[in-house]
């Protein structure tokens, strides 16, 4: 395994706890209503050391945590997943739906169409990888949890890419850094992975693809692998269908060791999660109060401005929708389920 995190400058505006050998940190000391530059500068150093950091009970209102989110860079929004049936509960298309409530504020139903969507959400992912545009921080805030004791599980877990390269056999590393090949990530494939009966009739394949490097240089000057459930294929010199099916499942495989994953419980409302698609994976855990219990998360995403924001695709790109992947008369429905 990698070797453990050392903090070797001291944070002074912020506390920082290490969750994990490799990464993840609990951060107190934060107002995120009146954050200064100097301790905003210092929340990114950790985001850069640690790839996910937690915060509890920051008080946040939807307007701060859209407010505190565009300081960290231009957001992506929700705007192109809405449909006449399905609207936003709430003012800020920045914050994207990530609760078990449909737009009425009602409990949806375990296995209605946008129930059958999220549980792509619960395989390991990097937010908005199926972008042209991928995605930096994500800001995931509960709004509501259930009253503790009530329900077991609802963690988000995050597995630790950038160990995981470090971690890799040495003639792997050197053929992914030789070949230097590409994946093409699409949202219908997560969501079909997480139901494939329902989805079917769905062609991942027919799909918009966005493309990304594997092998990603990120800004703390560590390697990680660009992978998780939205990859679809790599594509590259002497790669084939079934070498690429092959390499995916190795590559997803090896990130989501047990000794790579680290799990975050959400403890009350207020509680915030801020991670680095670039360097992590993330999934939304089972949880055995899904139908019962009202549970309200909310998230921002924070487009990326590295070199390698646009990947292999054309800069300006116009974002894919779920009406892009789903033809025929399941349009509607599966268009409205999605939950992103």
């Amino acid at each position: 395994m990698a070797n453990v995190l050392i903090q070797e400058t001291p944070f002074k505006t912020i506390s920082v706890k290490p969750l994990h050998p490799t990464f993840g940190a609990s951060v107190s000391g934060v107002n995120f209503e009146r954050t200064s530059d100097e301790q905003l500068r210092e929340i990114i150093a950790a985001m850069a050391q640690y790839g996910v950091c937690v915060f509890r009970d920051t008080r946040l209102t939807d307007a701060g945590h859209v407010a505190f989110s565009r300081r960290l860079g231009a957001l992506d929004d929700i705007s192109r997943f809405l449909t006449p049936q399905r609207k936003l509960r709430y003012a800020h298309l920045e914050l994207f739906d990530a609760s078990n409530l449909d737009d009425r504020g009602a409990i949806i139903d375990p296995h209605s169409p946008r129930a059958h969507a999220g549980r792509g959400n619960g395989i390991f992912h990097a937010d908005s990888s199926f972008n042209p545009r991928r995605a930096s921080f994500s800001l995931l805030r509960a709004v509501a949890v259930p009253p503790p004791g009530v329900t077991t599980g609802g963690n988000t877990d995050f597995a630790d890419s950038r160990a995981a390269w470090d971690d890799l056999e040495p003639g792997v590393k050197e053929e992914l850094l030789a070949r230097d090949w590409t994946g093409a990530h699409c949202m219908a494939h997560s969501r079909k992975l997480g139901s494939p009966d329902y989805f079917r009739d769905v062609d991942p394949g027919a799909a918009p693809m966005a493309r990304h490097k594997i092998v990603q240089h990120e800004a703390s000057g560590r390697r990680n692998l660009y992978v998780g459930a939205h990859l679809h294929h790599i594509e590259g010199e002497g790669m084939t269908p079934g070498a690429s099916a092959e390499l995916v499942a190795f590559l997803n495989g090896h990130v989501t060791q047990d000794k790579y994953i680290m799990s975050v419980a959400w403890e009350r409302p207020g509680d915030l999660v801020i991670w680095d698609n670039r360097v992590v994976l993330h999934r939304a855990g089972k949880w055995d109060g899904e139908g019962k219990y009202v549970r309200d998360m909310r998230r921002t995403t924070v487009h990326d401005d590295s070199p390698t924001a646009w990947g292999l695709n054309p800069v300006g790109a116009l974002m894919p929708t779920m009406a892009s992947f789903v033809k025929g008369p399941e349009v509607t429905n599966q268009a409205e389920a999605v939950k992103v």
